[in-house]
């Protein structure tokens, strides 16, 4: 039979109240054993501490299903009202949580007004790209197909002579006559530094300048190229010099420029193809110093004989990222641009298109990559170019940047000269009446008033939205709190110490054996 042994040291005895004998020691474990008995048997077991919580929680009905002092019909009916109300209260918190999931978003459109605001920069290009009275007769030799005046084999086109004798460009029709022409042997054609020799330069067309009433002149202008050739930037903040402002609203109060387009030096229209311009003027593209000027698809245009008012309001607009909004938030893959927006990415994008397909850039063009010739232009840049914008619709799909600003325009004219003004504007630049109404324009650029508008995109529902809805539907069906669901877990913490945490106790407790195989073992200092 099993063996008990009890080491029972003297301070167990002393503490016992009794000296050292065997009859005092079995009195001490018999007590010892009572009071343990005693004391286990005054711990709450799962079922009291059931009926406990039920009694003490706050959630309403719980008390009177297990009330004995309500009738069996009572407590069915409490039970019934208790379910409903958990099932409303599941039913509502699963559409919260799915709405929640569902990422959804709201746009706040406000308005801000400041003290002062930052200028835009303005950019403008002439319509006609090459001036005919700077072209040259290499210029010809190699850039005429180009042009659409010569063939591939250097031979002038029937109808470009025919529409040449008909018009007073008689000194380009002698340019074409390359019958004792012979081509330097070592000439070869520098399509950047050609394009920017024979564009219309800017001292030339400026007449007058003008920003908050102060005079401008060309040096406040920097050099950009576009499709449209060598194009001018207003307020670029380019070469360190510092954003202009306004701090005032209306006409007199931004930027007023009087420019002469030069139609007597634009390249006759020999035909109809896909880069033909019947246009004359300027056109224009009022953008953010934070994105390039993509002027040919989002410039305006301005004709000559009008005076063009431009009244601008600033747009802020800030999107959301997936999975609330489309925008883009990661920077910009791209080794021409630092800053992300939809007109980098565009240009980004066509850039590649071209060095993929032509194997050259057009001189817009960000990169070190060789330039394209004329006759690349003609034959590949022009129309890979002009199939991407107008029929790709797939290679350049450029997200809608987190942050941006825009401009919204409202654009007004009136017709210059006025009879009273002409005779004196003639005077004035020493040119005719007709000149004036045929070449010269006014545009003047403002903000309609010293505000912005910030157009937002928030997320329409979070997590604290979330738990103050539930939170709310709790009150409102069972009466609980986020306390009531602690008083949860306090009784399941109970219930996992009384069944789980005492079964393994219980299991290492020793039986109780009978008293003939009780042996003691006393550690007792000898008596004196």
């Amino acid at each position: 039979m099993e063996q008990r042994t009890f080491n029972i040291s003297q301070s167990h005895l002393h503490a016992a109240g009794c000296q050292p004998s065997l009859h005092c020691i079995c009195d001490t474990i018999f007590e010892t054993g009572r009071k343990k008995r005693i004391r286990n048997s005054l711990k709450p077991t799962w079922k009291e501490i059931t009926v406990d919580f039920i009694m003490r929680t706050k959630i309403h009905g719980l008390k009177f299903i297990f009330s004995s002092d309500k009738s069996k019909p009572q407590r069915v009916i409490w039970v019934l009202a208790f379910f409903v109300c958990i099932s409303l209260l599941m039913t509502w918190s699963w559409n919260r949580i799915f709405y929640l999931m569902s990422y959804p978003a709201v746009t706040k459109i406000y308005m801000v007004w400041a003290h002062n605001m930052s200028f835009p920069a303005v950019t403008f290009c002439n319509k006609n790209v090459f001036r005919v009275s700077n072209l040259t007769k290499d210029d010809l030799y190699h850039s005429g197909y180009w042009m659409d005046l010569l063939y591939p084999n250097h031979t002038v086109m029937e109808r470009s002579l025919s529409i040449l004798k008909d018009s007073h460009k008689q000194g380009l029709l002698s340019l074409l006559d390359f019958k004792n022409y012979t081509p330097p042997p070592d000439y070869h054609v520098n399509t950047t530094e050609m394009m920017g020799r024979l564009s219309h330069q800017l001292e030339d067309m400026l007449l007058e300048c003008r920003f908050r009433g102060e005079t401008c002149t060309y040096k406040n202008f920097s050099t950009i190229y576009t499709r449209y050739g060598k194009c001018y930037t207003f307020n670029s903040g380019l070469d360190g010099n510092p954003l202009l402002t306004t701090l005032k609203g209306g006409t007199g109060n931004g930027l007023e420029i009087m420019l002469d387009i030069q139609q007597d030096e634009y390249l006759p229209v020999w035909g109809e193809t896909d880069e033909t311009s019947y246009e004359a003027g300027i056109k224009v593209q009022i953008h953010s110093q934070d994105e390039p000027p993509f002027i040919d698809q989002l410039g305006f245009g301005v004709p000559p004989g009008f005076q063009t008012f431009v009244s601008c309001q600033q747009q802020l607009l800030q999107y959301l990222p997936p999975p609330w909004g489309d925008c883009k938030s990661t920077p910009i893959d791209s080794e021409f641009f630092s800053t992300y927006s939809i007109t980098a990415c565009r240009i980004d994008c066509e850039t590649r298109y071209l060095l993929e397909n032509c194997n050259c850039r057009m001189v817009h063009m960000p990169g070190t990559s060789t330039v394209c010739t004329p006759e690349q232009y003609k034959d590949c840049a022009d129309p890979a170019l002009d199939f991407l914008v107008e029929k790709d619709n797939d290679y350049c799909v450029c997200q809608t940047p987190c942050n941006m600003t825009r401009y919204g325009k409202e654009l007004s004219m009136v017709k210059i000269p006025s009879k009273a003004s002409a005779k004196y504007l003639a005077k004035k630049f020493n040119k005719t009446e007709q000149y004036i109404g045929e070449n010269i324009l006014v545009l003047d650029i403002f903000f309609e008033a010293l505000n912005y508008e910030k157009i937002e995109q928030k997320k329409a529902y979070e997590i604290a939205g979330l738990l103050g809805d539930i939170g709310g539907q709790m009150g409102l069906f069972i009466g609980a709190s986020v306390l009531t669901i602690l008083e949860i877990f306090d009784y399941l913490y109970e219930v996992f110490k009384d069944k789980v945490l005492g079964y393994f106790m219980r299991k290492k407790r020793p039986q109780r054996c009978q008293s003939d195989n009780l042996v003691i073992s006393v550690s007792l200092n000898p008596c004196d």
